[in-house]
């Protein structure tokens, strides 16, 4: 298969400043010969560190190819992609963590895949996480599979490539974690074709994960609500609109003279 067409990336990043710069130079070798045409979009989500500043100087190096959009405070894992797809330019669109814990370059096996589907979901071949981590992780993917009929191995796994007609129909209303399984919960409501395929998973090699035990309660009330608002749309309409309603409050970093 030769070269898309065109290709948006989006890489949500929070206190990834040791990481963004090399993520995004891997990307601008990759990405060429992968599509015809490519954006890389930087979504920082209120970074305390100098994830910005470091994004800033690779959108004056690399602009219109890269772009930064900044959260003007941390909003959220789900508002980073959020704000990230809305401001994608192209039909197919992939989003991955800054934290490099996948290797890009599987990239160009997902995109054959999705000639014939509307979403290719990854799954970690081998997961360089903790114990409990990983434990809790296989409790979440067997509970999530029941509870909205989702069939995939990883749900979670933040490796995913989309069509944009997927993202046109499926509304993201969490502003967590929770967003890699409100992305795949919606796609398999609205029926859209699913593929999976696994990827490799390094240990960090920077930085500090955000995910914490704390996380696991916030988690099961997202469940609960996210099912209640797909299933029981009548009974939380209400409530999803109180979560749109909310301003993103970002701005797009440009560079001198724009």
């Amino acid at each position: 298969m030769g070269p898309v067409q065109g290709l948006s990336v989006v890489l949500p990043a929070y206190n990834e400043q040791e990481n963004i710069a090399p993520l995004v130079r891997t990307a601008m070798d990759l990405l060429p010969r992968l599509a015809q045409d490519f954006e890389i979009l930087l979504v920082d989500d209120g970074s305390r560190d100098d994830t910005a500043a470091v994004a800033t100087d690779l959108v004056h190096q690399h602009h219109p190819r890269v772009r930064l959009l900044r959260h003007t405070e941390n909003r959220g894992y789900g508002a980073a992609i959020r704000t990230g797809f809305e401001h994608a330019s192209f039909d197919l669109i992939f989003y991955t963590d800054s934290d490099r814990q996948f290797d890009l370059g599987e990239l160009a096996y997902f995109l054959p895949l999705i000639s014939q589907h509307d979403v290719v979901i990854g799954f970690r071949v081998y997961r360089y996480d903790s114990v409990m981590r990983s434990m809790v992780s296989w409790v979440y993917n067997r509970l999530v599979r029941v509870l909205f009929r989702v069939r995939v191995r990883d749900v979670d796994c933040a490796f995913k490539l989309f069509r944009r007609e997927v993202l046109d129909k499926v509304t993201i209303e969490c502003e967590n974690f929770f967003v890699d399984t409100e992305l795949v919960a919606k796609a398999r409501k609205w029926n859209f074709r699913i593929a999976e395929k696994g990827v490799r998973h390094y240990p960090r090699l920077a930085g500090e994960t955000t995910v914490q035990a704390s996380d696991v309660q916030r988690t099961l009330w997202e469940i609960g609500r996210m099912w209640r608002s797909i299933y029981l749309p009548g009974q939380s309409r209400q409530a999803a609109a109180a979560e749109l309603d909310r301003s993103e409050e970002y701005v797009e970093v440009l560079p001198a003279g724009r």
